[in-house]
């Protein structure tokens, strides 16, 4: 097989699949159905995956049920994204010991075997080649992410059921699986339960062609069209991208942010589900033997020190972080990376314990537009 190839393959297939991968060294993890939301986890067969599953999501809320759909992939996305398991929540840079009045320096080593993701959304592998550009592609990368990311592999599951709180088709990551894949899969149910597979790179064609699979038929394309279109349908949000980060660059002291901050908790649990977010700390923690651990945890912009310079932070209020946190996200993102940095996820439309939404935040300074007198609802 070769890249662009095609094929349809059935549950067993997959578990083939799956077991081929596993059989070459790699971790295989996926989205799992565990403590009431769909989280990464161990992937052994496709038997692990949310059979039965779907998610509701609306603002501020979440939850899962179960019926008897035969369908693996009838979710949206969880709480955690894939961003975790290439930039750890919380991990050892690296640590020194001292023995004989000498200090030795090492760094931990990785985990055994190299990642490969079974059934990340679309919307899951842009926020990836997001954080590429920002920690792979940058003239400083991170050798630990990129390291974690070059020997991974990556199964997309395209996605049929969006939540209501999705907008990747606004964003344009989604429902259907762009580039940077290894395979893509379209779960079709109709008739038969099957697999539409796309072939993405060479490491995805050596994969597939170990298991047993068909050829795409024209039902079989009308049948992954159909999904696709039906998920646009049911979108459950949109965002206007239109001019979006001039519209934002010109409208920093809008009073939107001030209203928006009577609401916000400034707990940035936004920024911890947002699948692109990098922001991190580094502390350095001692022991009484004279060991030092070099720690690296995320960070929040909506954490009050995270802008702590000499003398004070310098965005003291919620509705000034706030605000750094939308307009980095949908306009000075394009500044410094070249692309939005929202993918249309909507996490952190869900996962906000007021409900805030990103989408509803910008619609309402979009409404106003020039209509706010320069010096007006000051957020400073």
């Amino acid at each position: 097989m070769d890249v662009g190839d095609e094929a349809v393959i059935d549950r067993g297939g997959l578990d083939a699949l799956i077991a081929g991968l596993r059989s070459t060294g790699f971790r295989t993890m996926g989205p799992v159905a565990r403590n009431g939301a769909i989280v990464l986890g161990e992937v052994a067969w496709s038997g692990d995956l949310p059979l039965g599953w779907r998610d509701h999501q609306e603002p501020g809320r979440y939850r899962l049920e179960q019926n008897q759909s035969p369908e693996l992939f009838r979710w949206a996305v969880g709480p955690a994204s894939w961003k975790s398991e290439f930039f750890s929540p919380e991990e050892v840079v690296w640590r020194t010991s001292t023995s004989d009045g000498q200090v030795t320096l090492t760094e931990p080593d990785e985990p055994a075997g190299p990642i490969a993701i079974i059934g990340a959304r679309p919307c899951e592998l842009t926020a990836l080649e997001v954080l590429d550009r920002v920690l792979r592609g940058g003239d400083v990368p991170d050798n630990r992410y990129a390291a974690r990311r070059d020997d991974a592999f990556v199964l997309v599951a395209e996605c049929g059921t969006p939540a209501g709180t999705c907008f990747c088709t606004s964003m344009g990551t989604g429902p259907s699986a762009g580039t940077g894949y290894d395979l893509a899969l379209t779960e079709l149910v109709e008739s038969e339960h099957r697999f539409y597979a796309q072939v993405g790179s060479a490491a995805g064609a050596e994969v597939l062609a170990q298991v047993s699979h068909r050829p795409v038929t024209t039902d079989d394309r009308s049948a992954r069209q159909a999904v696709l279109a039906r998920a646009e349908a049911q979108m459950g949000r949109s965002l206007d991208t239109e001019g979006l980060p001039g519209l934002l660059a010109r409208n920093l002291e809008h009073p939107r942010w001030e209203e928006v901050a009577e609401r916000c908790l400034s707990c940035g649990n936004c920024t911890l589900v947002c699948p692109t977010c990098f922001c991190s700390d580094i502390k350095d923690v001692s022991d009484i033997s004279g060991a030092v651990e070099r720690q690296r945890r995320w960070a929040s912009c909506f954490d009050l020190e995270h802008s702590y310079l000499h003398g004070g932070p310098v965005r003291p209020t919620t509705a000034s972080r706030y605000r750094q946190w939308l307009t980095h996200k949908l306009s000075t993102w394009w500044d410094q990376f070249g692309e939005s940095g929202c993918v249309g996820c909507g996490r952190c439309i869900a996962w906000c314990p007021v409900s805030i939404d990103l989408t509803e935040e910008a619609a309402a300074i979009r409404a106003t537009d020039g209509a706010v007198a320069a010096g007006e609802g000051r957020t400073s």
